[in-house]
């Protein structure tokens, strides 16, 4: 099986980091991609069902991240940065950010043990802190909040790729549990449309349901599931606009633009907000 667990699933997204990093017009570049993924990284990329002609959208959502990331820190005094289900994200090694700033990585024991032996010869650019931890442990997370919200004036939690893999109910969860610190102030998060899910299950579906990593979470309201939870949309980047930006675009998408032009304005809404990356802020 290409996925046989969850972690594997950073592998996957670390091997397509790898793979625009290589490339001579690269719109981000990860020097440490390659080795985090490892070969499993690539047997996974290689053994998926369109493995390699879907790594567009994981790379733009990187680049996205990346720009979003840089520009909150910047603008909005951020001191403290969240990262939840980090998984093999080099971002405190790679991005040139302030060296006062916290970074603070949560995620399972051994993704993080991983990492942090991958790395061992190398120096973040920021203060960096792993925290073991299983964030649907409501207790654990809800313990974990509370001290980081105390230590920090200003927080960006980050979760990239994991929100699709829990259900509209841990997601609630999560969401209320982040609304308490006072600090924790804006929340990055990607949101994907039930069509896109149906796509997505037809292509991985059933290779993530035997590595027990389902995707599940695609709520047909949107970004109006969050203000329930304390959350609201701040800025909204689609993934298709992005993707068309950046240069990435997925095969035949010139020619899927020129057929939405003969869709009902409602049908060519939808496929706009069929995936994106988003600021929630309080």
């Amino acid at each position: 099986m290409p996925i046989e667990n969850v972690s594997d699933t950073a592998l996957w997204v670390a091997y397509y980091r790898a793979m625009e990093t290589d490339r001579p017009d690269a719109i981000f570049r990860d020097p440490f991609a390659r080795r985090l993924a490892g070969p499993r990284g690539e047997e996974i990329v290689n053994t998926m069902k369109r493995g390699r002609s879907m790594a567009w959208a994981m790379i733009v959502r990187t680049a996205v991240y990346d720009e979003i990331i840089m520009s909150v820190i910047a603008n909005k005094h951020v001191d403290t940065v969240l990262n939840i289900a980090a998984g093999l994200d080099a971002r405190p090694w790679r991005l040139a950010l302030p060296p006062d700033l916290r970074w603070v990585d949560v995620d399972l024991p051994d993704i993080l043990k991983y990492k942090s032996e991958t790395l061992k010869d190398e120096k973040p650019r920021c203060r960096y802190e792993a925290v073991a931890a299983d964030m649907t442990d409501a207790e654990a997370r809800r313990s974990l909040f509370s001290r980081i919200g105390a230590e920090s004036r200003h927080t960006l939690i980050v979760t990239e790729g994991l929100l699709i893999y829990l259900t509209p109910e841990q997601v609630a969860s999560l969401a209320r549990d982040l609304a308490q610190p006072a600090a924790f102030r804006w929340w990055l998060i990607d949101l994907a449309s039930p069509r896109l899910l149906k796509l997505m299950l037809r292509t991985w579906g059933t290779d993530l349901e035997k590595g027990n990593a389902p995707f599940k979470f695609a709520p047909a309201e949107g970004t109006d599931f969050f203000p329930k939870c304390g959350w609201h949309e701040a800025e909204y980047r689609s993934a298709m606009e992005e993707a068309r930006r950046l240069n990435r675009e997925m095969a035949m998408m010139p020619f899927w633009r020129f057929l939405m032009n003969f869709y009902p304005a409602k049908t060519r809404k939808e496929f706009g907000r069929m995936s994106a990356f988003v600021l929630l802020d309080r």
